[in-house]
């Protein structure tokens, strides 16, 4: 038996074929582009998705026997508004995740309609990534695009949408609509009639690992696949890469380093935490999880390196740090080069160096920017542990985290840190979920137990942990400082 994992991202979907003991049979690139209009904005044509996909589907299976392809489960970047006329068409460019047109609508539902009442309803509050302020930007700036709107879908339901004709979410990436009551698992009918919505709009919504359909005739034939090839809700990018690393159960946790970085904490019961800082999630396990956010991670590092050093000689740079410097470098980087999402939800932050003097170096700056991406995911697990939560340990991924960074990430944060056998955890845990949903495993837990494997493991130096609680204080103590002032930066 041979099951498909697709991750849909934001500027590439990648494509995994497994098979039933968990082997990685192909994996598959393809790249699409993004669309800046103005500026702030981000924007894709769904159409690019659904190319990418087909053709990467295609590629994946040649060689294989295709009758042996039981099941298809996609992951997808979240909060992107795919709006749909009552013929199936886009009315509009999908409106991504970081696009930020909608921030007058999100400020409008946090201090109008209300934070306090946002998150009794919903579990979380607004971010002007979310799908509902872009939906409340659409109704005030493009009505007559509002109008014709029938369905509306994220982008990996758009992708399962094509492949089985049926219109379906999940309950992880429902939870980042804000249209959504996480701890009920259902739509928010208050939430709907804020936005102007009517429930016939919404698709029905399923968990991770149930079925929703098979693939189309005519998609089964254009893919040389069967047509009873099962196609499974899928889930939301981060929720799959919990599963493709075992972070399922309470206190599990795993931290995504891309372009953004993410922590994600799951939790058997749901919880809010009292700022609302992280947001409360539904699991693709049928549980819950608190994610943070933030919005600048491995770009900060890409942004010093090639934008300001102009290199692309990461080792080496990295490479000229002494390894003694760790937990006593005087030179401090706030990383808040787009804004920050979690825990501040602040668009107007701005990255700032502070500290330096007449002896600081590049490699100390270089350091610096390293420290400053540990200390804000510290930021995020300390509000997760606030919530007593143990979290005695965390998987780790991203194609740009050095051995190094891990090394810091695992002193500032003072957990061990695993890196797992397979790199591509988003597409595993799609398939992964394809697997349940064939009853190839009983659930998602005994699946991730059973199939994810430890590469490496990282521990802590307890006196390096004890130098950066130090810094970190100090470190922590800088936003707050300067937040009046980047207020004044708009």
């Amino acid at each position: 038996m041979l099951l498909i994992g697709v991750d849909l991202g934001t500027t590439t979907a990648r494509l995994m074929l497994m098979d039933e003991e968990g082997d990685v049979r192909r994996t598959i690139a393809k790249a699409y582009p993004l669309y800046f209009p103005q500026p702030g904005w981000c924007e894709q044509d769904p159409a690019v998705w659904w190319a990418a996909v087909r053709m990467g589907i295609r590629e994946l299976v040649r060689g294989y026997d295709p009758r042996q392809v039981r099941g298809i489960g996609v992951a997808g970047q979240m909060h992107a508004l795919v709006a749909l006329d009552a013929s199936d068409e886009p009315v509009c460019p999908a409106i991504l995740w970081n696009d930020s047109r909608a921030q007058f609508q999100s400020d409008y539902l946090n201090n109008d309609v209300g934070r306090r009442w946002l998150s009794a309803k919903t579990g979380n509050v607004s971010y002007a990534g979310f799908t509902a302020p872009k939906l409340l930007w659409l109704r005030e700036e493009e009505p007559q695009n509002f109008a014709r709107i029938a369905r509306l879908m994220l982008p990996k339901d758009y992708i399962n949408y094509r492949l089985t004709g049926v219109h379906s979410t999940d309950c992880t990436d429902a939870s980042g609509t804000l249209l959504f009551d996480v701890r009920l698992r259902a739509w928010s009918q208050d939430m709907l009639s804020i936005c102007g919505l009517r429930a016939a709009q919404l698709p029905r919504v399923h968990e991770s690992y149930e079925p929703v359909g098979t693939l189309l005739p005519e998609v089964a034939a254009d893919l040389g696949l069967p047509e009873g090839v099962l196609v499974c809700a899928g889930a939301s990018n981060n929720a799959a890469a919990a599963v493709g690393t075992d972070t399922v159960g309470t206190g599990r946790c795993n931290i995504r380093i891309g372009s953004s970085g993410t922590i994600l904490v799951s939790n058997d019961s749901f919880a809010v935490d009292e700022r609302n800082a992280l947001h409360s999630f539904a699991h693709a396990d049928g549980t819950y999880h608190f994610l943070g956010c933030m919005l600048s991670a491995s770009a900060c590092n890409r942004w010093w390196m090639n934008d300001v050093l102009k290199s692309h000689d990461y080792a080496g740079e990295q490479g000229r740090i002494d390894q003694r410097r760790l937990g006593r470098n005087n030179v401090f980087f706030l990383p808040y080069l787009m804004g920050e999402r979690s825990p501040y939800n602040d668009p107007n932050a701005r990255g700032a160096f502070i500290g330096m003097h007449l002896r600081s170096s590049r490699e100390d700056m270089t350091l610096a920017v390293l420290e400053g991406v540990a200390f804000a995911m510290r930021d995020c697990l300390d509000i997760a542990r606030a919530e007593e939560l143990q979290v005695r340990g965390s998987t780790i991924s991203g194609t740009t985290v050095t051995p190094l960074w891990k090394r810091i990430f695992s002193n500032v944060l003072g957990i061990p840190l695993i890196t797992t056998q397979v790199p591509d955890v988003t597409s595993l845990g799609a398939a992964m979920l394809a697997g349940v949903a064939c009853g190839v495993w009983p659930d998602v837990r005994s699946c991730s137990h059973e199939l994810v494997k430890t590469a490496e493991l990282i521990e802590p130096d307890r006196w390096t942990t004890a130098l950066y609680q130090e810094r970190y204080d100090t470190w922590h103590s800088l936003y707050p400082l300067l937040r009046p002032k980047f207020v004044r930066m708009k």
